[in-house]
């Protein structure tokens, strides 16, 4: 795969899967009454801490760069082994949800407690579910889908 599809597959996977996540993620916290800015904050948490919410806009608007910004990394990370291990590409269907289990546990278990966010990681059985369902049909598939027509289309020249 040369270099312009693997960025074309990075910045449509992350682009869409980053933009249905975000979508799900303020939705899930409106209808629990938390406020698009609030829960924006909460994302800006992870690189400010409690200051986060002091931040007003500027900071939701940081959690809103650094929440695209995880999502093209881990499209990156997708993409490249995609284009070493075949079976990725040839059932995205497959793959993208496992990728999608993958992030959220590492978000979770290893991302989360190792940056500034202030809050315990805790797993409450409705709110954990949806997001990883979300995770899975959200995030993965999106970037499993850009990942192959990326590399099928290479195959196919």
């Amino acid at each position: 795969m040369n270099s312009s599809s693997r960025l074309r597959a990075v910045l449509v996977g992350g682009s869409i899967a980053g933009a249905l996540d975000i979508l799900f993620a303020i939705t899930y916290a409106a209808v629990n009454g938390l406020a698009p800015v609030k829960l924006l904050q909460t994302v800006a948490s992870g690189l400010l801490g409690e200051a986060a919410f002091d931040g007003g806009v500027p900071a939701a608007i940081l959690g809103l760069a650094g929440h695209f910004g995880m999502s093209y990394v881990w499209a990156a990370l997708f993409v490249s082994a995609a284009s070493r291990v075949t079976p990725l590409v040839s059932k995205p269907a497959v793959s993208g949800p496992v990728f999608g289990i993958l992030v959220f546990f590492t978000m979770r278990l290893v991302v989360l407690p190792l940056s500034a966010f202030p809050y315990p990681i805790v797993f409450k059985p409705l709110s954990w579910g949806l997001d990883l369902l979300s995770h899975m049909f959200f995030f993965g598939l999106p970037i499993a889908f850009a990942a192959a027509k990326a590399i099928r289309g290479r195959r196919q020249l």
